[in-house]
């Protein structure tokens, strides 16, 4: 058995028991040691096979008290909408050139948004911006003519969500530093959008396992019995 590190052996949570969503949340608040603010991540296992279409599970869900992050916006649009997308505080704003930008090994964004007309440029990037889950989508809202209220929505603490391979999502919910009762209501943000997200195909149990961290710090485990609707 590996010997505990000096921050391990501070941690008082008990890796057996099943906790309560505000217990949980302040055991990972008081286990932020670091000195940096850690980002508040919650880990949710759910009972699907993302391998097959009808059990996937994505979206984007708007955190009432926002990430705690700085998020670079980048939008791909012309004329007008160009014009309004730096209006609304996009952070990179472009078209063929901005293509070529991120062909040449420069992604300087966490969001990326297009308009429909602009997919055609967007599409021949989608081996790049694929992998690093930036391809614009319009069942997430980042394939839209209004732009603006697309980059307002991404700065002002919308997430997206997907579920990975082992069927397991991953989502920061704020930081350290947020009041218990902030991390609270974004927690119940994410875990209501992702129940409601349950996807036809998924039989049995759908919220297996629910678990919370700090960035450094230990994993809890909450009871699903806590969790709305799970």
């Amino acid at each position: 058995m590996a010997k505990l590190t000096k921050k391990q052996k501070t941690w008082a949570v008990d890796a057996n028991k099943l906790y309560g969503v505000d217990e949980a949340i302040k055991l990972a608040k008081d286990n932020a040691t670091s000195k940096f603010d850690e980002t508040i991540e919650v880990a949710l296992n759910l009972g699907v096979d993302p391998r097959h279409a009808d059990q996937m599970v994505r979206g984007v869900v708007t955190l009432p008290k926002g990430t705690g992050k700085t998020v670079r916006v980048g939008v791909f649009a012309r004329g007008a909408k160009a014009d309004e997308a730096k209006a609304a505080g996009a952070d990179v704003v472009g078209a063929e050139d901005l293509m070529e930008t991120i062909q040449g090994g420069t992604i300087d964004f966490d969001r990326c948004i297009a308009t429909p007309d602009m997919m055609g440029v967007v599409g021949r990037l989608g081996k790049v911006l694929g992998p690093k889950g930036l391809m614009p989508n319009p069942k997430l809202g980042t394939v839209t003519m209004d732009v603006a209220a697309a980059v307002k929505a991404a700065k002002g603490g919308q997430v997206e969500y997907r579920v990975e391979k082992a069927g397991i999502i991953h989502s920061g919910i704020g930081k350290a530093s947020f009041a218990a009762e902030d991390l609270r209501a974004n927690f119940d943000a994410l875990v209501d959008a992702v129940v409601k997200a349950k996807p036809s195909g998924a039989k049995g149990k759908y919220v297996k396992k629910v678990a919370i961290s700090s960035s450094m710090g230990p994993g809890i485990k909450i009871d699903t019995a806590e969790v709305a609707s799970a």
